[in-house]
């Protein structure tokens, strides 16, 4: 890029004045060649010389993003569009104009956990972005060189209220956040079949399930309560009887699985009661505990150590339907096995009794064989009678037995299946979050392995790195929290497969991680969760508005103090959605965001997204432009930035940006060959007119 020092020249009107080279910007300390712009190729670019002209406008860094996914199109460009030349064009082009290049991925990727559009989880789209990822990655060592390669997170949506960190007793209904006000009532959670990722049911929290009573060890049960006065007692399988514990009919101790319902002798039915989400929440504390002893551990060191295993409510309300439908199905075919055996009893005493009348008649003459007829037809009389041999008849009755045996066992065995697909249905019912997680974890860690071996593999001067962005916040990743937990446990998962598949040290492979793997800290899409946000109704809208910007500002710090942020977007919006305004049109906190990261020495990028100008203004430039006038970057001429000590106006971009060579009016006075000749005027000055 040039560089003015502060020369003046006779044009400038502060020619003759001393100035002093002003090399510092503002409280914040970047300038003009520290802020980039994104060029979504396809959009803001066609091709490289696209690119060449935003650096010729004075773009001192270039995100180069890709809008299309797996095969691109003219207006949505995808990495795999540029060849050898095109990259090695754009890497000479970053050499030459000194700027530094940044990537974004396919804008269609939406987290790696590999949901499709009907909202299931699939190993085929996992792999599809995943794929997508490495792909930017390969562009990324081809022409930056190294650096960020921003991913979209989202990995899938959530209800907002549910979360741990929505919740704070000192907030309005003790919400910090909430989607709207009948949420935390009405949320609906998904729950996936764990070996097909597929969406069993959604669970909606107001929704009441009608489920047996279940026979425990308990003072309701007076039977066994009497008896044993309460006290523990041993029952007939030497098992230790605790009260609150499931109970079989005649006292015995049942693990959960097998538990009963309750009987009403006067009323001659079992036990029904409507279960609500309540209900399965402490059901789900139950089978953590029961899961917990039978592991020797307390609740905590369960769920910390075993997170897989742990019930959810959600969980626990779908295992209930499932268990009505297995008790259904082995209702049925304990049903249909009880007439098989009845069958199968009849047609042995049948085919004896065939034998025994087959020697009779064999053994009859035949002018005495009609003695040996029965009447054989229709009991109501409209037929007339058939008589029949006793063999005859008994041969139709086997038929008959044969018959009912063959639709008894078929009706048994597919009810009996139909049970035992529902309980093992009930062992692979997993939450969407677990599922999701576990799968984007494992997605991460795969793209940080492959910019890994490419930083190493093309000898790169500085690391890749797959810097997840913070997106909507209906989706999770959204939440510093949640982006916060996403790295780290992806970071988890490549120290795992680095150890394991590669043979390094853990502390080697947690380096690794910690390098490859932070996050892409969007300003815009921070801001949006203002609408979220609960406001305190005893305090002004001003009031509110600063204790949302504290609470950006306070988890900013939280990602800069951990080290997780490589990479920044600066976009603003009003806190509704993602306008894309230029920093500090809205009401984002920009500049105090940017500052709280530097103060942690932050040396990332800082890209600026300038989508509404490329509309709303004369181009997308401007957006840059507003930015540098944000941040109070001087304004560079002939005579450099102009000098402070010596009692000037600085000049600022808002002089110079809508004008002609930094002039809103017309000069009031021309110098040099436009001027008219002096030669003939009046020694008084006094025109001749």
């Amino acid at each position: 890029m040039v560089e003015f020092s502060s020369y003046v020249t006779p044009m400038d009107r502060q020619y003759g004045k001393p100035s002093v080279d002003d090399t510092s910007t503002n409280d914040v300390g970047i300038g003009v060649q520290d802020i980039g712009q994104s060029v979504p190729m396809g959009i803001a670019a066609a091709n490289v010389q696209g690119v060449a002209a935003k650096l010729r406008a004075g773009a001192g860094a270039v995100e180069i993003g890709f809008p299309g996914a797996v095969r691109g199109q003219r207006q949505a460009q995808t990495p795999g569009m540029f060849g050898k030349d095109q990259r090695q064009a754009l890497r000479e082009l970053a050499e030459i104009a000194e700027v530094k290049f940044t990537t974004h991925s396919s804008y269609g990727i939406m987290g790696l956990a590999g949901i499709d559009q009907q909202g299931n989880f699939s190993k085929e789209q996992k792999k599809l972005a995943v794929d997508e990822i490495k792909r930017a990655v390969e562009f990324a060592a081809d022409t930056a060189q190294g650096g960020s390669v921003v991913v979209h997170t989202g990995e899938f949506q959530r209800p907002i209220s549910e979360e741990p960190w929505a919740k704070d007793p000192s907030a309005p209904k003790g919400y910090r956040f909430m989607h709207h006000g009948e949420e935390p009532e009405r949320a609906i959670i998904r729950v996936v079949d764990s070996r097909t990722g597929q969406v069993m049911t959604q669970v909606r929290k107001n929704q009441k399930v009608a489920r047996a009573v279940w026979n425990r060890y308990e003072e309701d049960n007076k039977e066994f309560w009497e008896e044993h006065k309460g006290e523990g007692y041993t029952d007939s399988r030497g098992k230790t009887v605790n009260p609150g514990d499931y109970v079989d009919y005649e006292g015995n101790k049942v693990d959960i699985k097998d538990r009963v319902p309750v009987y009403d002798p006067s009323t001659g039915r079992f036990k029904v009661k409507y279960n609500t989400w309540d209900d399965f929440v402490k059901e789900a504390d139950e089978r953590n505990k029961i899961e917990a002893e039978k592991r020797s551990m307390d609740l905590q060191e369960f769920k910390l150590k075993n997170p897989d295993d742990v019930v959810l409510p959600e969980e626990a309300f779908l295992r209930a339907t499932l268990e009505t439908n297995e008790g259904h199905s082995r209702g049925w075919a304990g049903y249909y096995a009880q007439g098989f055996e009845r069958a199968k009893k009849d047609l042995s005493k049948l085919r004896k009794a065939l034998n025994f009348y087959k020697k009779l008649e064999e053994s009859t003459p035949k002018e005495e064989m009609w003695k040996l007829r029965q009447r054989a037809g229709q009991e109501i009389g409209i037929l007339p009678p058939e008589y029949k041999l006793p063999s005859e008849v008994i041969q139709e009755a086997i038929t008959r037995s044969e018959r009912t045996m063959e639709f008894e066992h078929q009706a048994s065995v597919s009810q009996q299946q139909q049970a035992e697909d529902s309980r093992e249905t009930q062992e692979h019912v997993m939450s969407a979050r677990k599922y999701a997680l576990k799968e984007s974890y494992d997605s991460y860690a795969e793209a940080g392995l492959h910019a890994l071996d490419q930083t190493k593999g093309k000898h790169l001067g500085k690391p890749l790195i797959i810097t997840m962005e913070n997106i909507f916040p209906e989706s999770y990743g959204a939440h510093p929290d949640e982006l916060k937990s996403l790295i780290e446990n992806s970071r988890k998962r490549m120290t795992e497969r680095l150890v394991k598949e590669r043979g390094f040290s853990e502390a080697e492979a947690r380096k690794k991680a910690e390098t490859h793997l932070k996050a892409t800290l969007d300003t815009g899409h921070f801001n949006m969760w203002r609408k979220y946000w609960q406001n305190d109704p005893s305090k002004s809208m001003e009031q509110n508005d600063k204790e949302f910007q504290k609470w950006m500002l306070n988890k900013t710090e939280e990602l800069a103090k951990a080290k997780m942020v490589g990479n920044v977007h600066l976009t603003d919006n009003f806190g509704y959605q993602d306008d894309h305004l230029s920093p500090g049109e809205g009401t984002t906190p920009v500049k105090e965001i940017v500052k709280v990261l530097k103060k942690h020495g932050y040396e990332g990028a800082l890209t600026v997204e300038p989508g509404a100008d490329a509309s709303t203004d004369l181009s997308d430039f401007h957006g840059l432009m507003k930015t540098w006038r944000l941040f109070g970057s001087p304004v560079y001429g002939a005579h450099g930035p102009v000098g402070r000590e010596a009692g000037w106006t600085k000049d600022s971009w808002t002089n110079i940006q809508y004008s002609y060579f930094g002039q809103a009016r017309a000069p009031y006075y021309i110098f040099g060959p436009y001027a008219p000749s002096q030669d003939w005027t009046l020694w008084s000055q006094v025109p001749m007119e």
